[in-house]
């Protein structure tokens, strides 16, 4: 049922004729090694977009040859390219494609020129430490964060940013979750009593925080981490608005301080958790 484009056959070359082995014979070799020796449900290839007539015929010659079981989902996960601030494939001054560990060390750097200008009383261990993880993060979310399948521009300043949907924002929000605990003198797990929401900042919040689980089946039978993405800078900025109208260590009455106490811990702890499954590393201060 696969044609090229005037309309004849299209083949799955596993051979050549010359001897030689080409992508479908590894891909098959893999798919019938998942099936048989792993026995994987589901397998998800997270491959440019433009792979997709591949697998889709090197799916279906394993599926027919019984390299597969039948319950074993095969799925393409296809995604889009990283192209420059001018909106061009991203390259270097000398027309070479810039490698990873580059790229990571020039984010490394000015994460450190940008978290040494904020707070420069900070040790520079400490500092080193900081800039790393803002860094490689901010590399990170800037990928997971767009719709997988659409090209994105790469721009430092806009994924350094402490504004909009970017890893430093994020990361920030928990370091304020974190410091309203360290002025406490507690930690996130010691609070109790019930949670009472009054103001509608904090049944915004609540509300949120509530759809979490729903968020996470959702990327999995996706494939998209962008909706994990959206929904964590949701929730920052939700927690930032509980943050400014609802008082939490100088609440009217011991009762709501505690109710407020536990909606920060677990706006703080799905957080951590959220960004940690986006391979992100939270911060206790920045």
């Amino acid at each position: 049922e696969f044609k090229n484009a005037e309309g004849n056959p299209l083949p799955v070359i596993v051979q050549k004729a010359g001897g030689g082995y080409l992508y479908a014979t590894t891909d098959l070799a893999a798919m019938r090694y998942r099936s048989q020796a792993l026995q994987a449900d589901r397998v998800l290839y997270f491959v440019d977009q433009r792979q997709a007539l591949h697998f889709q015929m090197a799916f279906e010659v394993a599926r027919r040859a019984g390299f597969v079981h039948d319950g074993m989902q095969l799925e393409h996960m296809g995604f889009g390219t990283m192209n420059g601030a001018d909106g061009r494939p991203f390259k270097t001054r000398d027309g070479g494609t810039v490698k990873l560990v580059d790229l990571l060390d020039e984010a490394e750097q000015r994460a450190y020129n940008l978290v040494k200008e904020k707070n420069p009383d900070l040790d520079e261990a400490e500092l080193r430490q900081i800039a790393r993880a803002v860094g490689i993060s901010a590399v990170k979310y800037a990928d997971l964060s767009k719709h997988r399948t659409s090209d994105y521009r790469f721009n430092f300043e806009l994924m350094l940013s402490f504004e909009g949907n970017t890893a430093p924002y994020l990361l920030y929000a928990y370091t304020r979750v974190a410091s309203v605990f360290r002025k406490l003198g507690k930690g996130i797990d010691e609070t109790d009593g019930p949670i009472q929401l009054e103001a509608e900042q904090e049944l915004a919040l609540a509300a949120r925080l509530a759809q979490f689980g729903e968020t996470l089946n959702n990327v999995g039978e996706k494939g998209e981490p962008h909706l994990l993405c959206s929904y964590l800078y949701d929730l920052a900025g939700l927690f930032s608005s509980f943050y400014e109208h609802c008082p939490i260590l100088a609440a009217e009455t011991e009762q709501q301080k505690q109710s407020r106490l536990r909606l920060a811990a677990l706006t703080g702890k799905t957080l951590k958790q959220g960004l940690q499954l986006l391979g992100l590393e939270p911060l206790e201060r920045m």
